[in-house]
């Protein structure tokens, strides 16, 4: 009788750990997803900023330096971490080229420069939301990562903490081949 509840003890610790290393899997696939979601955004945003220069360069082609200034932004951030300061420089020299549509009627006039203007706000609407998304989804799984009696056993099972600010570097995702753009 005795080996039976020693054996129904390990029988339920073992359904126990299980569950426990299915649900933080599944919450560490939730972290994984919202990287990519932020990814996703900074690929299409990328992609976007081509058009919107050569856009530009034909009603605003003399404004070279505010031109150049958001193709250096670009290839930096192409080629930086998602979390690093190259991204905000990139919206940054976004914004100075999205301003001369204000110094420039014809331009600010342009079906073509409104659209890729309305795309860039989409996308970085869609940015800050796939932000919003993986901090929700590091903070679920830091939860249940950190709570009894998952705490026991996650970094044995190798759930590291995720972290909200900067992706992991296997984590992170790249930017396709930056497309030449000449002046």
């Amino acid at each position: 009788m005795g080996w039976f509840v020693i054996l129904a003890v390990l029988a339920v610790g073992v359904l126990v750990l299980i569950g426990i290393y299915n649900k933080l899997v599944g919450l560490r696939q939730g972290v994984r997803q919202g990287v990519a979601d932020i990814d996703a955004q900074l690929r299409q945003r990328h992609d976007l900023i081509p058009n919107l220069v050569e856009t530009v360069k034909g009603y605003a082609g003399h404004e070279s330096a505010t031109l150049e200034a958001v193709i250096a932004a670009r290839n930096a951030a192409a080629s930086g971490a998602p979390s690093s300061g190259s991204e905000q420089q990139l919206k940054s020299a976004l914004g100075n080229l999205i301003a001369l549509g204000e110094a420039y009627p014809d331009l600010k006039a342009s079906a073509n420069f409104q659209s890729l203007q309305s795309e860039l706000a989409d996308v970085e609407d869609k940015l800050a939301a796939a932000r919003r998304a993986l901090n929700a989804a590091a903070a679920r799984f830091n939860a249940a990562r950190e709570s009894f009696p998952a705490v026991l056993f996650a970094n044995a099972l190798g759930f590291a903490e995720a972290d909200f600010h900067r992706l992991d570097a296997s984590e992170q995702g790249t930017v396709d081949q930056v497309p030449r753009i000449g002046f």
